[in-house]
């Protein structure tokens, strides 16, 4: 994604006159636009695909941190540990 100054920051003014091809425009190109206000950046207008694969990249961060803190904190087990532990809750022999 490379953001093209030219086409990708917009005043709201020219969001609010033109919504629908601003809309075309992201779902094509998967480029953000950059929404100012009185000059300054208020917002991004971003389509929904590139939406969802930046909250499913956050959702894994986030997994990543919790099992590094959990690696920090000393709560590893070792795989035999873990599946010889369901086993013996499910009731199945190990093997």
């Amino acid at each position: 994604m490379n953001i093209n100054l030219k086409e990708d920051i917009k005043p709201i003014s020219y969001i609010k006159t033109n919504a629908a091809d601003m809309i075309d425009y992201i779902n094509e190109h998967k480029n953000p636009i950059i929404v100012t206000q009185h000059g300054e950046a208020r917002g991004v207008l971003l389509d929904v695909e590139s939406y969802q694969n930046m909250v499913n990249a956050l959702s894994i961060m986030k997994l990543l941190q919790v099992s590094e803190k959990s690696i920090q904190d000393g709560r590893v087990y070792d795989n035999e540990e873990v599946f010889s532990s369901l086993r013996a809750k499910l009731g199945l022999r190990n093997g």
